[in-house]
């Protein structure tokens, strides 16, 4: 019995190994067919998703399953386009009716009768989805997430154009100061009364804007919501990857270092980005996956910036000193 114990003890660790290796695989790929994507190489983008799929047992997320379909359908592939929305659709997993009616990827296949079925699907799938939603709750949160991220969006062409110290900036900040405000009372309330809501009653959108209202809002109410946010996403209402900015937030302002380096600074003499103070640089990769992040790699790339871990943790004491004053 004993030896047996060890024998399935073995098997686990194999199947969990190779389950990684898998799911590895299948993110590598899926990187490689949005870059393909993204220089307009349709057609081998489409069978880079297929790779992917492939990879992980004809297993996908529905987002990375809607792209394939995007590809296929912009490399003239009708057929293979359907068949990857008709797996998200009439399996009941695709709700997003806005996006895909809008979306110019798909307009191909607009003029084929598979398509009407797929949007009736995506119509009762939307319909199920959002049977039990407080849709007064949805609609107010919809609208704070509007005042929230429309200003933000201006930012970087604003800093282009103008400077990060600039007086447009300036004024650009006083205005989502302001929107803050008013969007941090609604919420406050909407946390105080009914906890932190998940999205099988104000859906995704919704419950991100929970979030995103205390991630701008000040230290004290980032602490008072942190452990609120931590139960929600225990219990599946709040999105691990969230929780981990806001973590993140909430170590900085406390004067500790960052754990998932989410938070980018800006050297206010020089206009430079850097990652501010991050706990243990060597493994962020790995505590990021574990939330759902992608590498840091990736994500300071929006900031035109690459990660030298080496490199870092020799400024790491510069980084510091600017997070001190």
């Amino acid at each position: 019995m004993q030896r047996l114990t060890s024998l399935l003890f073995v098997t686990f660790l194999v199947t969990h190994v190779v389950q990684a290796q898998d799911r590895t695989k299948y993110s590598e790929l899926i990187k490689e067919a949005w870059k393909l994507y993204e220089t307009k190489a349709y057609l081998t983008s489409a069978q880079k998703y297929s790779e992917a799929f492939a990879a992980l047992g004809n297993k996908s997320t529905v987002n990375d399953r809607y792209n394939a379909a995007c590809s296929w359908a912009l490399a003239s592939q009708p057929d293979s386009a359907f068949a990857q929305l008709f797996k998200i659709a009439a399996g009941g997993m695709y709700t997003n009716l806005g996006h895909i009616t809008t979306d110019t990827d798909l307009n191909s296949l607009h003029n084929d009768n598979r398509w009407n079925t797929i949007i009736s699907h995506v119509k009762t799938n939307k319909a199920k989805a959002e049977a039990n939603f407080d849709k007064p709750l949805v609609a107010m949160l919809d609208t704070i997430y509007q005042n929230d991220q429309s200003y933000r969006q201006q930012m970087k062409g604003v800093e282009q154009k103008h400077g990060w110290n600039s007086d447009e900036m300036k004024a650009l900040w006083k205005i989502i100061s302001e929107k803050d405000s008013v969007n941090l009372i609604k919420v406050k309330k909407i946390l105080d009364e009914r906890g932190w809501l998940g999205a099988d009653v104000i859906g995704g959108k919704g419950n991100a804007t929970l979030f995103l209202v205390i991630q701008h809002a000040d230290l004290a109410t980032q602490q008072k919501y942190l452990p609120m946010m931590r139960d929600a996403a225990r219990k599946g209402n709040a999105q691990p990857s969230s929780l981990a900015l806001l973590e993140d937030r909430v170590a900085l302002g406390e004067g500790k270092k960052q754990i998932y380096g989410s938070q980018i600074g800006t050297d206010p003499k020089t206009g430079a980005h850097y990652v501010l103070p991050l706990v243990d640089p060597d493994n962020v990769n790995k505590r990021r996956t574990q939330v759902g992040l992608g590498t840091i790699e990736e994500y300071i790339a929006n900031w035109n910036m690459t990660w030298d871990v080496e490199l870092y943790k020799k400024q790491l004491p510069e980084y510091e000193a600017l997070q001190r004053r």
